[in-house]
């Protein structure tokens, strides 16, 4: 057979990411928000107490669940964020909350407005379903590599990893979503005069809030995923432990922080689906 020449694809990647870092001032930039953003959730976290911030979730949790009285979610609450401080993990839970929070905050600003954008227009939704495809679908190591290129060691480029990863979810549902607001009720909002602004706040982001807030969870819980891996470029929390444990082959100390990490995602999850289920009672 012929010899078929290779096509240099990963030559003409690396000349792209090239070019890009040249421009080291639009990323300083990016950087200077993103970690604005993870120092202020941060000094958040180390300002309030264990014992304190145990007291306003269990609060906040009893108030979202205030009709169905989730009393097994509030004791899991209790012990599990416990043990963590027992198990001297606070500081680390902290640090992964600051990453999810920041990568599901940037997700949700871009994502809700990229989603309605997409649902108003075939053509944009056409462009950018196999984007959100690839986005998808890359596997996450893969995402580390630009991330440390355009901003270096830490947790701005663990976010920036994290929301490329987290965001689709969002944008789909909130596509999704308005889309499948009834077409009576968006006929009878033009027939009352309504502007595309009116319509969209006070009908179609009202009718579609259940199903973005799935979205929503969806990509918190991708965030979270991404903690372990986040920490092979120098992102703090849980997930160093994790990967410090494998590094020196520590089941126990892996096994442990394992569990922390599980206990979040499992509170995590049960708020944003009480919140889902809140968005669908009103």
């Amino acid at each position: 057979m012929p010899n078929i020449p290779t096509i240099p694809l990963a030559s003409w990647i690396d000349k792209l990411v090239d070019g890009l870092t040249q421009f080291e001032g639009f990323f300083n930039v990016i950087t200077n928000i993103i970690g604005g953003i993870v120092d202020a959730f941060q000094w958040v976290f180390d300002l309030v107490p264990p014992w304190l911030f145990i007291i306003l979730l269990v609060f906040g949790t009893f108030w979202v669940n205030r009709k169905g009285k989730k009393w097994g979610l509030i004791i899991f609450e209790v012990v599990g964020l416990l043990l963590i401080w027992n198990l001297d993990f606070w500081r680390d839970m902290t640090q992964t909350l600051t990453l999810v929070l920041t990568s599901s905050l940037i997700a949700l600003v871009i994502g809700v407005p990229l989603g309605i954008w997409m649902a108003k227009s075939g053509i944009v939704e056409s462009i950018f379903k196999p984007v959100l495809d690839f986005m998808q679908t890359m596997p996450a190591f893969v995402y580390l590599i630009p991330a440390v290129a355009f901003f270096g060691i830490g947790m701005v480029p663990g976010v920036v990893a994290s929301v490329i990863f987290a965001m689709p979810p969002t944008v789909r549902m909130t596509n999704l979503g308005i889309r499948q607001v009834s077409t009576e009720l968006v006929e009878s909002a033009d027939s009352f005069g309504s502007t595309p602004w009116q319509k969209l706040w006070k009908v179609q982001l009202p009718m579609a809030k259940s199903t973005m807030m799935a979205g929503i969870n969806q990509s918190i819980m991708l965030a979270l995923s991404m903690v372990v891996i986040a920490s092979m470029i120098g992102a703090m929390g849980l997930g160093t432990r994790v990967y410090f444990a494998v590094g020196r082959n520590d089941a126990g100390g892996g096994f442990v922080a394992g569990i922390a990490i599980v206990i979040v995602a499992i509170i995590l999850d049960r708020l944003t689906q009480a919140f889902n289920k809140k968005a669908k009672s009103e």
